[in-house]
């Protein structure tokens, strides 16, 4: 991994893959992930476009300030990292926070996106009193309860008990998270609501949900599509939370009929 310096000081680390003259594609992680939550889509990604993936701040290689965080600050981390990289246009992907993310950049930065993917996220997931003791009790008791808990929200049982290798890379990142950085991230989810710009998304976008999906529902889905003025709506099936790593296939073939059309 490489890093830029932000702003603020931090440090964000990044790496590319693919080839360096096609289109970029930048991939934004979930909360509680790394870069690495999308090796799954790499290899058919990096056939046409050159993958830009980071970590998100307070996530795996990158710097983990204390205290909140906020979708502002989020949103122009991602900015930000275009800018050291000499990026002015790119695709944007982002699933749940990475997703909270590219809502963000819909609004305040639409110059910067050519096509917009939303994955597995909400403009508002309340009520702030559920976030705001998810982040006591990380603060206190560290990832491994919320490690365990969060295993089952994000996969359909089916998937828990038939790929139990890759439900282990992802429950080994939980636990390699910084609790600090983890719970900065819980604060910017926990003050955020989206919804009320939601309507000034014009870009180009496909919305991708997962039919078991609890902690982002298709419905939330289905309110981003309604809400902008160009997307589309794509359902995989069986999948929850984490549908790109569920269903890998399903997932960059939705993702490809987009951004190399």
């Amino acid at each position: 991994m490489d890093h830029v310096t932000l702003g603020d000081g931090a440090r964000l680390a990044y790496r590319f893959d693919g080839p360096a003259d096609a289109p970029v594609l930048l991939l934004s992680n979930s909360l509680g992930t790394d870069h690495a939550m999308w090796n799954p889509q790499i290899e058919g990604l990096t056939r046409h476009l050159r993958v830009l993936r980071y970590d998100q701040r307070g996530h795996g290689a990158s710097d983990a300030p204390a205290g909140a965080y906020s979708m502002d600050r989020l949103g122009r981390d991602a900015v930000e990292l275009l800018d050291a990289l000499g990026l002015d246009r790119v695709h944007f992907c982002g699933l749940s926070l990475g997703g909270m993310v590219g809502q963000w950049l819909a609004v305040h930065a639409p110059g910067r996106i050519r096509k917009l993917i939303l994955a597995n996220t909400s403009a508002y997931m309340g009520p702030p009193a559920g976030w705001q003791s998810r982040i006591e009790g990380v603060l206190a008791d560290g990832m491994a309860p919320l490690a365990q808990a969060s295993i089952g929200r994000w996969f359909t049982p089916g998937f828990v008990s038939e790929a139990p290798e890759a439900v282990e890379r992802i429950r080994q990142m939980l636990l390699a998270n910084n609790p600090s950085g983890y719970a900065g991230c819980c604060a910017a989810i926990r003050d955020m609501d989206q919804r009320v710009t939601a309507h000034l998304n014009r870009l180009p976008t496909l919305v991708i949900a997962g039919a078991q999906d609890q902690a982002t529902p298709v419905e939330a889905s289905r309110f981003l599509v309604d809400a902008a003025s160009n997307a589309l709506l794509h359902v995989l099936e069986p999948a929850a939370h984490l549908s790109n790593v569920e269903q890998p296939d399903g997932f960059c073939s939705a993702m490809l009929n987009v951004l190399t059309r």
